[in-house]
């Protein structure tokens, strides 16, 4: 009989936790290929059409080489920056760069983190935050606005992401799609015989961190998301302060796109957010 990866990586945490031994732990190269699926960047050919991107190429603190693209706007409603969930690269991000350029009139920037798509280095919890912070200032120099300006934006991993941007250092405002309150708490909904809150060692404690967030936040969520639950997304809204908005998008799944209604209320958050300058 061939047991699955899920039940040999369960087995083996509950043989030597990952936390105990932290970073010298031999199951940390594991856990990290389940949480960190990166794709290489594609040939050309195999890019989005019609996409009018300027590539950003930055350094994160440690000297790590990192990619980007930028959409600019001629009068943009807000400068915001979009961090894409664990898997794949920037490349299947385009459509949705373009919507937000094109409909929401939003001058726009995604990245890549280390060790995805052109981006140098390995995943990992304290690097992506540091590509995060890296692309940020990018983005801020670029477009000509203070960090704080920014509007942050996240989707499943990278509403984490978001997430301790804005607790660290604020945000015009925070934009969270389908994401968790922790890791653990994600794992366990899968997982609950490796006791993750023991185990894991990439945290993400969103739920911890964003009670320290003061800005608006518009959150969504499909009711029918079988990777990331809706209670996970539910229990991070609840410990948010300041002014907050949960969407529940009726009958979606993890990865499918947000609704005409969704998109109507995303423009009313813009609308309603305070002038750049004044956070």
């Amino acid at each position: 009989m061939r047991l699955s990866y899920q039940l040999v990586w369960g087995l083996l945490f509950l043989l030597v936790g990952c936390a105990s031994l932290g970073p010298l732990s031999p199951l940390v190269p594991v856990e990290r290929a389940l949480v960190y699926q990166p794709r290489p960047f594609p040939e050309s050919d195999s890019l989005p059409e019609n996409l009018p991107f300027e590539d950003a190429w930055f350094e994160a603190e440690d000297g790590t080489r990192l990619h980007g693209w930028f959409l600019g706007h001629p009068k943009p409603r807000a400068v915001a920056l979009f961090c894409h969930g664990n898997a794949g690269n920037i490349v299947s991000r385009g459509e949705t760069l373009k919507i937000l350029q094109e409909r929401h009139g939003l001058a726009i920037m995604t990245f890549d983190y280390r060790g995805y798509g052109k981006s140098e280095g390995k995943p990992s919890e304290r690097g992506i935050l540091q590509d995060a912070r890296a692309a940020r200032a990018w983005l801020a120099s670029r477009a000509g606005v203070e960090e704080t300006e920014i509007v942050l934006m996240g989707r499943s991993l990278g509403g984490a992401v978001a997430v301790d941007l804005a607790a660290q250092d604020g945000a015009r405002g925070l934009v969270l799609a389908s994401t968790f309150s922790s890791l653990p708490d994600a794992a366990a909904h899968h997982m609950p015989w490796i006791f993750p809150s023991l185990n894991m060692t990439q945290r993400l404690n969103s739920a911890g961190k964003i009670g320290n967030y003061s800005g608006p936040l518009l959150q969504s969520h499909g009711d029918k998301d079988q990777l990331i639950p809706i209670e996970l997304g539910r229990k991070l809204f609840d410990a948010a302060g300041g002014p907050k908005q949960f969407i529940v998008i009726p009958g979606a799944g993890h990865n499918d796109p947000q609704p005409e209604e969704y998109r109507r209320v995303f423009d009313e958050f813009i609308a309603s957010l305070p002038p750049a300058g004044t956070q």
